[in-house]
């Protein structure tokens, strides 16, 4: 074989999830729709608006697939984790309702809310025009190290997270979203994360089975259309150091052969330094596909792009990749854009049904509401603190300063960093919003102070008659509980709430602040969550909630 026919690179095209950058059309993804007959676009939080603009650019997108003659509409896919990880949810009447993450949900102990949350995500979703979701996260959180999975994860108990896992892929299922669990074969039990180098899992096939592939096989048994492979390294499993999806031994030994995998195999983003420095992305584009993916998801460079496609051109001229792999691989690619991704008569309407919009918001705000105050979870409170019986006449609430998690939760437009790299010295919207209500329930004063490493507290916090002090992932960055020392060596005998606004681990280790102090976690630090939060403190009215932590204290 000389040169690939039309019809060869249109099958090559579909075998490709890309991203691009901006709310409008741009010439470079018209042409990897229209020229290298790219099948599948992921859309990312640069790329929303609101629903209505990001109905309008998903049917600009299908129409140029449609004029390009593909054969079916494109898939169009999100990172929708809802928590930390919702590329499509947005403040405002337009925007995509912000729903708890996966820890906050198991922390409700009912594994029904997370199919509610899925269910009502997944019809808003569906509405703009987007077919595939990449969600669940069926990652077991067994180390508590782990800085990329953590809250992202419903737990660390295999079968609370498969209960979980399998009611919110049957909630995006049921609103017509093909569902994408991930990262098989699990990234819960690593302290690395696979955005800046490769995670080595040192587990045996026993243990596999027992913790991580446990959600997986159930997941299978229940038909879920898509499965996310992800970039660590099982050496016990493969024998080597070979990322997990871009090895034969993990993507179709054990996945399809093994464990009877029948529907599409999506990697995730091959730009992730596990892959990158290694393989480069194009390459690791054609492992990827030799090693039995259907579609590889490379999600910002164009340059990346277009060179992994062209690799996987060369591939099949060389006789490297086999042709019929991936034309036997089209027709599961087929078969789920047969279920999901529509007629092309309705995909290409730019105009969002406004009517259903509304029904949608409507039946979300009220499940929001209730999550999120049922996802509260008080630790501790041996002296009642909670909900404070009389309101305190001067509350201090200290927030930490923002500093990057990891690339999979920061925004890479946020301006929370300078241009030479250091974090600002701010408190966050959500955080400030969090003040913002405490202040607006009491009746006496409030004081915001952002701390940051290495700040001494304010000499007026001698005037406070109640504390209220947040922790952000405080087990890793253990500057916030020096802070919060110094802050014990100025106050005594007032009460102390800690709120543990990421991971619980800080607040189920020891008593940070005393025995006396109350904790509670809030999982996450959406302006949501920390209003749920401020209504726990400071609303004698509303019953105390039933949250409970879905992980162990670490050892």
């Amino acid at each position: 074989m000389n040169q690939l026919s039309d019809k060869q690179k249109r099958e090559i095209g579909q075998h490709f999830v890309i991203g691009f950058v901006g709310q409008e059309v741009t010439p470079e993804i018209v042409a990897f729709i229209r020229d290298y007959h790219v099948g599948a676009i992921i859309m990312m939080k640069r790329n929303i608006q609101d629903a209505r603009q990001l109905r309008g650019l998903i049917a600009k997108l299908q129409s140029i697939a449609k004029e390009a003659n593909h054969e079916q509409p494109l898939l169009i896919g999100i990172d929708q984790e809802n928590g930390l990880v919702s590329a499509f949810s947005r403040p405002g009447p337009l925007g995509g309702t912000q729903f708890p993450g996966a820890m906050a949900l198991s922390a409700i102990g009912r594994p029904e809310a997370a199919e509610l949350v899925y269910s009502s995500s997944g019809m808003e979703m569906q509405l703009t025009g987007i077919n595939w979701v990449y969600s669940p996260v069926c990652d077991i959180n067994s180390d508590p190290r782990n800085p990329v999975i953590g809250v992202r994860s419903f737990g660390d108990n295999a079968e609370e997270v498969t209960n979980c896992a399998l009611a919110a892929t049957k909630g995006l299922t049921s609103s017509g979203i093909a569902s994408s669990p991930k990262h098989f074969p699990g990234h819960g039990d690593t302290h690395v994360d696979s955005h800046l180098g490769l995670p080595r899992i040192l587990k045996t096939r026993e243990e596999l089975d027992a913790t991580e592939l446990v959600p997986f096989k159930a997941l299978i048994g229940l038909e879920v259309a898509t499965i996310m492979t992800g970039h660590m390294a099982l050496p016990l499993i493969t024998g080597d150091d070979t990322p997990c999806s871009l090895t034969r031994k993990i993507t179709t030994d054990l996945l399809r052969t093994e464990l009877g995998y029948k529907g599409v195999v999506v990697t995730d983003c091959l730009e992730m330094d596990a892959v990158v420095e290694a393989y480069g992305a194009e390459q690791g584009a054609v492992e990827a596909l030799k090693a039995g993916a259907d579609i590889v998801m490379i999600c910002h460079r164009a340059d990346r792009q277009k060179g992994a496609i062209e690799a996987t051109y060369k591939a099949i001229l060389s006789g490297e990749l086999a042709l019929e792999q991936l034309e036997e691989s089209g027709k599961r690619i087929r078969d789920l854009k047969k279920r999901f991704a529509g007629a092309w008569e309705d995909v290409v309407v730019p105009e969002l049904n406004m009517d259903r919009w509304e029904q949608y918001k409507a039946i979300s705000a009220p499940i929001q509401h209730r999550t999120y105050e049922d996802s509260m979870a008080i630790v501790s409170d041996a002296n009642g603190i909670l909900p404070f019986k009389s309101l305190p006449e001067t509350v201090f609430v200290f927030t930490p300063q923002m500093e990057t998690l990891n690339r999979a939760v920061d925004d890479a437009e946020n301006t929370i960093r300078t241009a030479d790299g250091n974090v600002r010295n701010t408190a966050g919207p959500s955080y400030t919003a969090f003040a913002q209500d405490i202040s607006k329930r009491l009746s006496g004063t409030s004081e915001h102070i952002v701390y940051g490493p290495g700040d001494i507290p304010p000499p007026e916090l001698k005037q406070a008659s109640a504390v209220v002090f947040a922790t952000r992932k405080a087990d890793s960055s253990t500057w916030q509980l020096d802070y919060l020392q110094s802050i014990l060596k100025i106050i005594a005998s007032i009460p102390i709430v800690v709120v543990a606004t990421l991971t619980p681990y800080e607040v189920l280790n020891n008593f940070i602040a005393g025995p006396d102090a109350a904790y509670m976690c809030t999982f996450e630090y959406s302006v949501e969550s920390l209003q749920a939060a401020a209504a726990v403190m400071f609303d004698p009215s509303k019953p105390l909630p039933k949250g409970r932590v879905p992980v162990r204290a670490a050892i």
